[in-house]
């Protein structure tokens, strides 16, 4: 039995010193999934527990953050499959694309063109995020928000890194053009001398939108 509680001992002070530093970034991450503080709360607090329960299975020293993620997004899609079918439910815009696509996501953040982006406020990337549908919001959150790789998104999610490329790129799209559409309401970006955005979003496809949302 002191065998049994020494090991014990030593699980609780490895799991406070490697897992729980992560907490706050976890909860950080759990507010945009749920788009809810008491949601989020929950779910990290769930995603810990299970955590503590399998620590054992656990690789002492490797990517914790990353086991944690895991966790943390597998409990969350769980939650939302029995509501909606998570998995189930991409639009008929979620295929896989060519790498020739792909490679312009890399300058997301970067082209002259969206350089808006450093001029809106954190609510309004918060709000555009959040507004993204789940299954282009999560690898958006993980790749974006905390600077996970496509590989190690794909096994957090469990899903082929394509599928992973594919939704990341469909979610920054429609992030940006919710971006274009913030900073063309705030007046950063005269609607009238507009230029399409590294590709993702152009003053005519804007029209459509408010002229869409107009009929509606």
């Amino acid at each position: 039995m002191v065998f049994g509680r020494k090991k014990d001992d030593d699980d609780r002070r490895a799991f406070e010193s490697e897992a729980l530093p992560h907490m706050q970034t976890l909860l950080n991450a759990a507010l945009y999934m749920t788009r809810n503080p008491a949601g989020a709360e929950d779910l990290v607090q769930e995603t810990l527990l299970k955590a503590y329960r399998f620590w054992h299975r656990y690789e002492r020293g490797t990517n914790c953050k990353a086991w944690l993620f895991r966790i943390l997004t597998n409990t969350f899609i769980n939650r939302n499959r029995k509501k909606q079918h998570l998995h189930e439910s991409l639009d008929a815009s979620e295929r896989e694309v060519s790498g020739t696509n792909l490679a312009h996501t890399s300058a997301f953040y970067e082209t002259p063109e969206v350089d808006y982006l450093g001029k809106l406020f954190p609510e309004h990337v918060k709000a555009a995020v959040e507004a993204l549908p789940e299954n282009f919001r999560i690898p958006v959150i993980l790749a974006d928000l905390h600077d996970f790789s496509y590989k190690e998104i794909a096994e957090i999610m469990e899903c082929p890194v394509g599928t992973v490329m594919s939704r990341l790129f469909r979610g920054r799209k429609r992030l940006q053009e919710q971006l274009f559409e913030y900073a063309v309401e705030l007046g950063i970006i005269d609607v009238s001398s507009a230029r399409d955005a590294a590709g993702a979003v152009s003053l005519d496809a804007y029209r459509e939108r408010r002229k869409a949302s107009a009929l509606d």
